[in-house]
């Protein structure tokens, strides 16, 4: 084959750009850090790169999450925390008041401290975590606890018009209304009945005689030994506050309020106020006390140790997740991370075959015309 000057410059052409499309190529690796910049140039590793970067994503996220699931249990165990040491303290002045040389101004001061950690519980009950309150179920814009609708007096005329719309709470139990059975009824849980009709509080119930048998006993009680409250006064949203901290795995990031935060747990406080400024109340009436608080710690200790049960479930989960993140992040590397190394060894390869192929071409191609008349 007769191979003339044109073919010569021609192919001479062709090879040096064929060298810096390849000179380009590298310079992206190096620029990029990555493989490949397009689809075209690999489709099977761009769309490997697409399926582990979302899992990398998913991956981000449920670290995300996390954050959030801590900042609702870290939030709820040092509140419960709280409550705990002022139940202590409760307990500790109930304890204090009991002793019957205590006179009516000491017991009235002690009313004036445990009504101050009273309100104390209040603002813990409404405590925020990431302005949302964490004891209200899945109702985190709304406060759970209202003071302004507990306490109320029989003769109050709300009460009176419509007693469905309250609650009532004694000794440590929550009577709600039993419209069916009387209008002026209210049960407990446990079949026990408190019925108020004016002024007169009677409190019905069933105690064992000696023989065992069942016995029904009546006392009447006064205003002051029981507490009315709007049945809203405290929020009765339980519901569960999940979060998905790993893909399809939802974790409970909240405690059961009603087991902590209830009517019958503030009822019982305000009870007990009213039984220290009373000044007919003696050693004994301020002993009962001490078991209705010892209820409301129980509740309280029962619901953290809960929490903390979850909280050691959320850490595992954590490690799970880190180590999830670490071999997500490494197989996407591999697929579409350039090797930096073999990439520079190739600029330096085709470097040099450039340098030739501009060496060759000048030496190939004959002089001009213009080369022979100068």
């Amino acid at each position: 084959m007769r191979v003339t000057q044109t073919m010569l410059a021609n192919n001479s052409l062709r090879h040096m750009s064929n060298g810096y499309q390849n000179l380009g190529k590298i310079m992206d690796q190096l620029a990029t850090g990555k493989k490949i910049n397009r689809a075209s140039q690999d489709p099977v590793v761009a769309m490997n790169g697409m399926r582990y970067r979302t899992q990398v994503a998913e991956v981000e996220q449920f670290k995300r999450n996390l954050g959030e699931v801590y900042n609702w249990m870290d939030t709820a165990d040092a509140t419960l925390d709280s409550v705990t040491q002022s139940l202590h303290r409760i307990r500790e002045l109930t304890v204090q008041a009991s002793n019957d040389t205590y006179e009516e101004t000491q017991r009235a001061n002690i009313s004036k401290e445990i009504n101050q950690l009273r309100e104390h519980l209040v603002a813990l009950g409404n405590s925020k975590a990431n302005n949302k309150y964490i004891f209200n179920g899945t109702n985190t814009t709304t406060q759970p606890i209202d003071t302004t609708k507990m306490d109320l007096k029989t003769d109050n005329e709300e009460f009176i018009a419509n007693k469905e719309n309250f609650e009532v709470t004694y000794n440590g139990e929550l009577y709600k209304f039993a419209g069916d059975n009387g209008g002026n009824t209210f049960q407990s849980t446990t079949g026990k009945t408190i019925e108020i009709d004016g002024e007169r509080i009677t409190h019905q119930y069933t105690t064992k005689d000696e023989n065992g048998d069942d016995k029904n006993s009546t006392e009447t009680l006064k205003d002051n030994q029981i507490v009315i409250s709007y049945k809203d006064a405290v929020s009765t949203n339980n519901q569960k506050v999940n979060i998905e901290v790993l893909k399809g795995i939802n974790m409970n990031v909240n405690i059961n309020p009603g087991q902590v935060f209830s009517s019958d747990f503030f009822g019982d406080i305000i009870r007990l106020e009213n039984a220290l400024n009373d000044s007919s109340s003696k050693s004994g009436d301020i002993t009962k006390f001490l078991n209705n608080i010892s209820t409301q710690m129980d509740k309280v200790v029962n619901e953290r140790a809960e929490l903390g049960a979850r909280y050691n479930r959320v850490e595992m989960t954590e490690r799970r997740i880190m180590e999830q993140e670490v071999i997500a992040k490494r197989i996407m590397s591999n697929n579409e991370d350039a090797d930096m190394e073999k990439v520079i060894m190739d600029l330096k390869s085709q470097e040099t075959v450039h340098r030739a192929a501009l060496a060759a071409s000048a030496r190939i191609i004959q002089p001009s015309l213009m080369d022979f008349l100068r």
